[in-house]
């Protein structure tokens, strides 16, 4: 099956005032749809950022890719490195880490592999995640993924989810979310607030939420010292600490004495951050993501490696839709020591979907593991028509969590560390 047409389709779709270490989240979240036909009728799905640059990188490769068997996958993989011709992404938050030309490759080769992936289970007759060795899971648990926030942006109506920002707010929301999701495991990003307070709110959603395992994500907001402090309080209270310093020394220096596992999508983001974090065991958690580890398969073999060396593997999430869920759902399912819930931004943007209902739900906060062919999921053609229409007519061509919050607190710089 030759590739015959390749659709790139930027959308925008509504994002809540969600807080986090770079600012806050802006009234659009970005991202590309990608269609993939072939020469036998058959076509794909893959679903990765909006951002212009990145978009621009995709649209790039294109032309290299057209003609190419549906199967291909090394060689398109090495089409799009040659096309890129050695470039290098960059983002205006960082928050999932430094993008090098090999991780650039992968960006933007990720969302290719994916649509092809669902053409070749639609071709066979078998879905995504028997191409990735067979699902060892019915279905795949995710996490409440809770944010501090505004009630809703300024100048608008409060949103459906209100106002969190103190433990009194974070317990409300994780109450509302898991009442209609169902998640047994609970997420907070920090980064906000000073540590003392990110503290008391984990101290609340425990007393809470007795049975549920507790994370919290300040995106690098603490320096080594703060973080082992943070450590030393939230002992036998956190499942895992992500991403509290920066880089892969801060984050060794702190796995030396922290008394939980560290877990990252920060640090170690690409194949060649895995040795020198191994060499220091600066993480104990890994958050995979297929968008920026280079596809489904390439994600399946950073859980073999994670398995090797005795490293947890988790899932990280951003701004997302039903394709990307998808997918998600395909590589966990098929991912035998992926042994943490995963994360998802989900429950925030779910008002938008780009996707025919039905095939995704959430039950007991799984999301059971789709059985018919390829990711399972189908556009809903009106859906992408008007969160098209939204890219055009937003004005944001580019995430900038600092830049929006400047525009209500121009004194707002981003720092990492803060505290």
């Amino acid at each position: 099956m030759k590739i015959t047409e390749i659709v790139l389709t930027p959308i925008a779709f509504r994002d809540p005032p969600l807080l986090n270490s770079a600012g806050v989240h802006e009234p659009w979240a970005l991202r590309t749809i990608v269609e993939v036909h072939t020469d036998a009728g058959i076509s794909g799905l893959g679903e990765t950022y909006g951002d212009l640059g990145h978009l621009e990188r995709t649209r790039s490769v294109v032309s290299a890719l057209i003609g190419l068997d549906v199967f291909a996958l090394n060689e398109m993989h090495a089409r799009v490195a040659a096309s890129l011709g050695g470039k290098s992404g960059s983002d205006k938050h960082g928050l999932t880490g430094q993008l090098s030309v090999a991780g650039t490759v992968d960006r933007v080769y990720s969302p290719f592999e994916v649509a092809c992936m669902d053409i070749q289970g639609k071709a066979l007759g078998r879905p995504v995640h028997d191409l990735l060795g067979g699902a060892i899971r019915d279905s795949v648990p995710y996490s409440a993924y809770l944010f501090y926030k505004w009630d809703g942006h300024p100048g608008a109506e409060p949103d459906e989810w209100g106002e969190a920002i103190d433990p009194a707010g974070i317990v409300e929301q994780a109450r509302k979310m898991i009442t209609q999701y169902g998640f047994g495991s609970i997420k907070l990003k920090g980064g906000v607030f000073a540590p003392e307070q990110e503290v008391e709110a984990i101290r609340a959603l425990r007393e809470a939420f007795p049975d549920h395992p507790l994370r919290l994500d300040p995106n690098a907001a603490w320096s080594p010292g703060t973080s082992l402090k943070v450590a030393a309080e939230l002992d036998g209270v956190l499942e895992y600490l992500e991403d509290p310093t920066p880089e892969i020394a801060g984050m060794a220096e702190v796995a030396a004495s922290a008394p939980m596992p560290l877990a990252t999508n920060m640090c170690v983001v690409a194949f060649e951050h895995l040795k020198p974090s191994v060499e220091v065991n600066a993480v104990q958690v890994i958050l995979s993501d297929h968008h920026y580890w280079g596809g489904l398969q390439r994600s399946r073999q950073l859980g073999v490696i994670c398995s090797t060396f005795g490293i947890g593997l988790s899932m990280h999430s951003n701004s997302h839709l039903g394709i990307s869920l998808a997918a998600m759902t395909h590589l966990a399912a098929a991912t035998p020591n992926l042994n943490y819930a995963c994360d998802t931004h989900y429950p925030w943007n779910a008002r938008d979907e780009v996707v025919e209902p039905g095939v995704l739900s959430f039950v007991d906060g799984a999301v059971p593991v789709p059985k018919t062919p390829g990711l399972g999921v189908s556009l809903d053609r009106d859906a992408l028509a008007r969160l098209a229409e939204n890219y055009v007519k937003c004005g944001i061509t580019s995430r900038d969590d600092t830049g929006y919050m400047q525009k209500f607190d121009p004194s707002y710089e981003r720092k990492r560390p803060r505290w």
